[in-house]
């Protein structure tokens, strides 16, 4: 009876295991976009996300097929959220409780930077701050 309880038991961590490998996060590359060209001027940890504070566009973020240089594919929208950190206080606010897969930008303040928020782990945005000029 021992044995069964401890097979068992065996059995139910490796089920375990097996189930939350498939399961990583962060395992799909992510770009935030401005009408479609990637935001961010080098996709590596040194990149920056700078816009011009009279900048217009449609924000979005996805899936990235990076093409090279600063050309990528968007191949899947995902749902963000958005958040506003202030230049003078750094003070992160949220921008508003709705989720978007694409948000038409207006005028922006300079020195604050827009923060995309994604909604789900296995989508990396390492690049999710855009500072505003």
């Amino acid at each position: 009876m021992k044995t069964v309880k401890v097979l068992l038991c065996s059995l139910l961590l490796v089920g375990t295991a097996v189930l939350s490998h498939g399961q990583d996060a962060f395992n799909s590359c992510s770009a935030a976009f401005l009408d479609k060209a990637l935001i961010v001027n080098e996709y590596s940890p040194e990149g920056t996300c700078v816009l011009p504070h009279d900048a217009k566009g449609t924000l979005t973020a996805g899936e990235a097929e990076l093409l090279g240089g600063r050309k990528a594919n968007i191949t899947n929208y995902i749902e963000f959220m958005v958040a506003i950190r202030d230049k003078k206080t750094k003070t992160l606010m949220m921008f508003s409780s709705e989720v978007y897969k694409k948000l038409d930008i207006q005028k922006c303040k300079k020195g604050d930077s827009i923060v995309i928020l994604t909604l789900n782990n296995a989508y990396a945005l390492p690049h999710n701050e855009i500072l505003v000029q």
